[in-house]
């Protein structure tokens, strides 16, 4: 029996996935968009958390679903440009936008990407309930959930001991009456932190090499004048002189990076949270009651109950699985983990492209931010829209992507 096929297969259902997957409705393009909606936020991001992005960085590249139209409809006070946007609230407006838009991500999880060898379509994707489906153009818009960083010296000196991923702590009650560590001095460590105490914790500590960021509120405003210009000029951060190149990502790390929000200070001024700059992890034994005692370079000795390591993420396109099992990584040109991109997104594998924080090497440090969604959308989809004629695939399916076939559909193949 034929496979199910479509012009673009998209793996990823975040807001790069969605505002992309709007842009193809759109414009009619033959697609299918796979993976949880929102997964990785709602699996690895606190309840309680504030995003650091601002009502303008919304995910519809036609500019009518926005967030500010998204709060609208819910009544109540008119929004501040300063305020935080809770994570709820942030769910909430993904949820609106593609039930506006139409758009239906396939809940599948993708096992392996391949060649096709049989058919008209360059690649055939299986999934891990056995199903199959043949794409002629593939775009990887999924990001964090493949970078998690565990500093391995962290890891080697906690083995054997309570610790994890800030992503794999999202639920804080547990931690009532007991202590933490958490190891990291950026948004994401302070925030935890917060949480924690307000959780009942009774004792968070949060230890980094260098000192503490200032409480400072972010300014994006000199982002979408560079955004407006990249899409005016796929080519124009690439073609900038590294010079340029750095100081963009100075300041987008300053921002993003090197600054803690001002409503955070409030909440992590109480005495349950002790910061300890400018030290690190030198050493862990057994403690009482499950505890570990973990001693800092400054000669402090905690007992806590758990360790969070809040070391962040680091892009590494060779820990994308379904990429391995498939055999494709080999014809992957990548520089420092991030693969190399020409001007429509597209790798040196001729109709596999990536988004996301993966194009952030080539196209700048916005794409590690929801800044770049739209600007992405748009530049990709253009490029997509202009291969489709070409496409074996292209009319095979409804606008909003074929369902995958039943798994008997494809019975032999494994």
């Amino acid at each position: 029996m034929p496979h199910d096929r479509t012009a673009t297969l998209i793996v990823g259902a975040g807001p790069y996935g969605l505002s992309l997957a709007a842009y193809c409705k759109a414009h009619r393009l033959d697609h299918v968009l796979v993976g949880e909606p929102m997964g990785f936020w709602r699996r690895h991001m606190p309840a309680g958390m504030q995003l650091r992005s601002t009502a303008e960085w919304h995910l519809d590249p036609q500019g009518d679903h926005t967030l500010l139209a998204y709060f609208d409809t819910r009544g109540g006070p008119p929004r501040g440009a300063g305020d935080p946007i809770a994570l709820a609230d942030y769910l909430g407006y993904a949820d609106w936008f593609a039930r506006q838009q139409g758009i239906r991500a396939r809940p599948a999880r993708l096992q392996c990407l391949e060649r096709e060898t049989r058919g008209r379509c360059r690649f055939l994707a299986r999934f891990e309930d056995g199903r199959e489906l043949q794409a002629e153009q593939v775009v990887v818009a999924t990001a964090f959930g493949a970078c998690r960083h565990l500093d391995e010296a962290h890891a080697a000196l906690l083995k054997g001991h309570p610790f994890c991923h800030a992503q794999d702590t999202v639920d804080f009650a547990p931690f009532a009456g007991r202590s933490l560590l958490i190891v990291g001095g950026r948004q994401s460590a302070f925030e935890w932190a917060a949480l924690a105490a307000e959780a009942g914790a009774a004792e968070v500590h949060v230890c980094h090499r260098h000192p503490s960021p200032a409480f400072e509120a972010a300014d994006w405003r000199w982002v979408d004048p560079l955004l407006a210009r990249l899409e005016a000029c796929p080519g124009w951060y690439r073609r900038l002189p590294e010079a340029e190149k750095q100081d963009i990502a100075g300041r987008m790390w300053a921002i993003g990076r090197g600054r803690l929000e001002p409503w955070l200070a409030p909440r992590i001024a109480r005495p349950e949270v002790q910061l300890w700059p400018c030290t690190e992890v030198v050493g862990a034994e057994p403690g009482i009651s499950g505890q570990v005692v973990v001693s800092l370079s400054s000669g402090q000795r905690l007992p806590v109950h758990q360790v969070i390591l809040a070391t962040g993420y680091r892009t590494e396109v060779r820990r994308l699985g379904f990429l391995e099992r498939g055999g494709l990584l080999p014809a992957l040109d990548t520089v420092g983990g991030y693969p190399v991109l020409n001007e429509r997104f597209e790798s040196t594998l001729a109709g596999l492209y990536f988004t996301n924080r993966f194009a952030s090497r080539d196209f700048g440090g916005f794409f590690d931010f929801t800044a770049g969604c739209r600007a992405g959308a748009r530049l990709l989809g253009a490029a997509l829209l202009q291969q489709a004629p070409a496409s074996a695939c292209r009319g095979a399916a409804r606008a909003e992507g074929p369902a995958l076939p039943s798994p008997s559909t494809s019975k032999g193949r494994t």
